[in-house]
């Protein structure tokens, strides 16, 4: 099948082929079959988006990110769970508890594609959207828990944009969680370093240097916690432990908000 997608949404193939190149592995730490079938089916290269350290920051951050949503939803069985920027995620396999609903939000080529390639499931809904339109959040049920999903999202946006996307959020579900991954605004001034995203045309925008920056960006979000991918990678190899204690500043994060 021939996909054409645009230069950011390019990048969604990079999780996607680490995902499926990880389920392969007798020692997985994740399994996505879907994500094996979805790189069969589109018969895609997985060579220039699978390079060592973007390997260990995605599996690094599937696995974090998957263990706080579940604790989340143990806390709200019946939440609303949003996953901005969703690309060919399919992270609702791995948590859903049979009571959450899950909507993933992207632009029409990458919704079209994923619709021909994921199978339909109960309580999941594809919604084509631009998350710097508050549209989208038309379509989405209000008055339970909201928890909102930026992975590789806002390294893509300008600190403009990344404040536009909150305000929408926060005026469309008064009372929500956002968990969403951020990149080093050091490491963004060296994105031509970067081992995969360099073969794609795809540009960082923007970085920060703590949670912090992107909580001042719109008045009433809070800090919760953040947590370094280094956390995760240094537990599984040589390479993990000595990127975390040499480049401590460099890998991404994922920080949580409320309001």
């Amino acid at each position: 099948m021939k996909i054409q997608l645009g230069d950011i949404e390019t990048t969604a193939l990079i999780p996607l082929s680490i995902r499926a190149n990880e389920t392969k592995r007798s020692n997985a730490r994740i399994k996505d079959e879907v994500a094996v079938e979805i790189i069969d089916t589109l018969e895609i290269d997985t060579a220039p988006y699978d390079k060592f350290l973007s390997h260990e920051g995605v599996i690094a951050r599937t696995v974090m990110l998957d263990r706080q949503l579940k604790a989340l939803i143990a806390e709200w069985p019946d939440a609303v769970i949003v996953n901005l920027g969703t690309g060919f995620d399919n992270r609702f396999s791995r948590v859903d508890n049979g009571k959450i609903l899950w909507f993933d939000v992207d632009l029409p080529n990458s919704i079209e594609i994923r619709k021909k390639v994921i199978p339909k499931r109960d309580r999941v809904s594809m919604i084509t959207g631009n998350v710097l339109d508050s549209s989208w959040t038309n379509t989405i049920p209000k008055g339970k828990k909201t928890i909102l999903i930026a992975e590789g999202l806002f390294m893509y946006l300008s600190k403009r944009e990344i404040q536009t996307v909150i305000e929408i959020c926060k005026d469309a579900f008064p009372h929500a969680t956002l968990i969403a991954e951020q990149s080093s605004s050091l490491f963004v001034k060296r994105q031509k370093f970067h081992d995969t995203v360099r073969n794609t045309n795809a540009v960082f925008k923007s970085g920060s240097k703590n949670g912090q920056e992107i909580a001042d960006l719109v008045d009433g979000v809070r800090l919760v916690d953040e947590h370094s991918f280094n956390e995760e990678m240094k537990k599984h190899s040589i390479r993990g432990k000595l990127w975390a204690f040499f480049f401590p500043q460099i890998s991404d994060r994922w920080a949580t908000f409320e309001w």
